[in-house]
């Protein structure tokens, strides 16, 4: 393991759901966090970082735009390592290229062109997605164990309109193929969908799900891993600082249909009316695995699924976003 005290790292589009965390457990560790955020100067989207232990003494807001060439130059020159987590999530867009695919595409190869530049960065972690594992064409079914050698591939992603899961696969790609023609030493983190406290003030899109059930909304016919986003957070960092870490790394705790996202949160809240009716009516769509062998060399030992809803739900109450 790296020795971590004093180290300077940098965390791209910090106030988001995973980086909050990231910077989180990085300042509990001793490290001098430059986080870039797209307005420092706007309390509503610092003030869960700024009131982060250690912030103070050791947290840097920088601004830096994902579209602007050597945005990310002065805040990465310096830096140890990088962890790249600045990306749009949204599964509903207008303008694909305008909304998710050029900051995701664009935005990533700035960042590593900043990170090309420096002389001090050792290592990039970047935040990818299982969306960039999932969609290649294999059937999943239940025998079937999905693993770091799997990649979406761009045309199935542009046919079937997946604009998010594009962006990732293509994102994840040009990294990829960045540094390895630049020498950039570079780990790819790909979670599920993502559960658990959020220290950011609103919801994102990862949670919208769990948020939608609470609220009696009728679940749909899909089938999602889900790890807790400490876990998430842990493993970014785990990838930085063990030197035998490399390649890519799904996070998952668990896959499952939303009838039984659905199922688990009825159990840990029954006096909530969720609804026990998915919003068409066709067969289920089959789940499938996702190994985490791999994971587990960085030491992970996921948070079980129910815990992590009930403390998503516990945030929403304390949020007051929800009433009950």
């Amino acid at each position: 393991m790296r020795s971590e005290t004093g180290k300077v790292v940098c965390v791209t589009g910090g106030s988001g759901f995973i980086a909050s965390w990231i910077v989180k457990f990085l300042l509990q560790r001793g490290y001098t966090v430059r986080a870039t955020v797209r307005d420092p100067s706007n309390p509503k989207k610092v003030k869960h970082l700024v009131e982060l232990e250690g912030a103070e003494e050791r947290l840097q807001l920088f601004k830096a735009d994902l579209l602007e060439e050597g945005s990310f130059d002065s805040v990465i020159d310096g830096c140890d390592g990088v962890f790249h987590t600045a990306s749009p999530v949204r599964f509903v867009v207008n303008d694909p290229q305008t909304e998710v695919i050029d900051p995701a595409v664009k935005g990533t190869l700035n960042v590593l062109k900043s990170c090309a530049n420096s002389s001090s960065v050792k290592r990039v972690i970047l935040t990818s997605s299982i969306a960039a594992v999932l969609f290649n064409g294999k059937p999943r079914n239940p025998e079937v164990v999905v693993d770091e050698t799997w990649f979406s591939n761009p045309d199935i992603c542009r046919e079937l309109k997946l604009w998010y899961t594009l962006s990732k696969a293509l994102a994840e790609a040009a990294a990829w193929k960045f540094a390895n023609e630049n020498n950039i030493d570079i780990i790819s983190i790909n979670p599920t969908m993502v559960s658990g406290t959020l220290l950011q003030p609103e919801v994102n899109e990862s949670v919208e799900p769990i948020l939608n059930i609470v609220n009696g909304i009728k679940f749909p016919n899909k089938v999602f891993g889900w790890v807790d986003v400490k876990d998430v957070a842990n493993a970014h960092i785990q990838a930085y600082e063990i030197a035998s870490a490399s390649g890519r790394y799904c996070l998952v705790e668990r896959v499952i249909h939303y009838s039984e996202l659905a199922r688990i949160l009825h159990d840990l809240y029954p006096t909530l009316q969720i609804s026990d009716e998915c919003e068409v009516d066709e067969p289920y769509v089959p789940t499938y695995q996702i190994s985490t062998e791999k994971a587990k060399n960085l030491g992970i030992e996921f948070t079980p699924l129910e815990v992590s809803l009930r403390e998503t739900v516990e945030c929403f109450r304390a949020k007051k976003i929800v009433n009950f």
